[in-house]
């Protein structure tokens, strides 16, 4: 059985080497310097990963030059956009304001621009079509305060995960979400086999004739979500940096594809 999604390959071995050096000497930036990291400075990532999923966007619908293409594919786009993110974290530390505000503001610029390319070049294709993904971040953003809701109260503790939390509920329950329509009413496929196999299962009940197959897939991404939230609150806690990091790295796992879906679906058209 397949484990990895589909399009999921190494780019070629010269743009390999630049991401892995690249990676490598942030890090070793980063070991250094060792700039502050609290739950604002991992919030500030945010706009970094919207980033990404635009890239890859534009990876998937063949709209980077080819010099720059392979740095959009799975999974050189991860690598691309921590760099990057990196990159600006190491610059603004080293003039004294890596503040989460200003972590964040290129992050926000460069999602922007990507944005409005994205949609620029659906508009001029005549394929943009906004109805089915603006109605999926709303049906996302409505269940997004239910589940968090529902998560704290089953265990109180859980509040100590805060905003962080909250966004990594909302990144799964966006990715959900967008799944879900993107399969029941616009036709796209799934890529990664695990989804896939959640699909099928909802597909051999009864009510897959009558509601679809997302549903199911929706409540287990919520389900796990709330879970590991609640999870890692504990630990939120007690190591507050390494809480952080490892909540936002929960959040970016929902988020990308969320995104990716929204703006996908959005200048391709169904």
């Amino acid at each position: 059985m397949a484990i990895l999604p589909e399009g999921f390959a190494l780019p070629p071995l010269p743009y390999l080497v630049v991401l892995v050096t690249g990676l490598v000497g942030v890090g070793v930036g980063l070991f250094r310097r060792r700039p502050s990291v609290s739950a604002e400075h991992v919030l500030a990532l945010v706009p970094w990963m919207v980033s990404g999923s635009a890239f890859h966007v534009f990876f998937v619908v063949g709209l980077l030059p080819p010099v720059v293409e392979p740095f959009g594919g799975t999974p050189a786009v991860y690598l691309t956009v921590a760099i990057l993110a990196g990159v600006a974290v190491l610059g603004l530390d080293a003039f004294g304001d890596a503040s989460p505000r200003n972590i964040a503001l290129p992050g926000i610029v460069l999602a922007g621009v990507l944005v409005v390319l994205a949609l620029g070049s659906g508009l001029a294709a005549g394929t943009l079509s906004p109805l089915w993904p603006t109605i999926a971040l709303v049906v996302a953003a409505l269940v997004t305060p239910v589940v968090w809701r529902l998560v704290t109260r089953l265990d109180p503790e859980a509040k100590a995960a805060g905003a962080l939390g909250v966004v990594a509920i909302f990144a799964h329950a966006l990715d959900g979400v967008s799944t879900a329509i993107g399969v029941d009413v616009l036709g796209f496929g799934e890529r990664t086999p695990l989804s896939r196999i959640i699909l099928e299962a909802a597909g051999a009940l009864p009510t897959a004739d009558i509601i679809g197959v997302g549903w199911l897939f929706v409540l287990v991404k919520l389900a796990v979500a709330g879970l590991v939230v609640a999870l890692l609150a504990d630990y939120v806690r007690e190591e507050p940096t390494e809480g952080a990091v490892l909540l936002g790295f929960v959040a970016a796992v929902g988020l990308g594809p969320g995104v990716h879906n929204l703006l996908l679906f959005t200048i391709v058209g169904a």
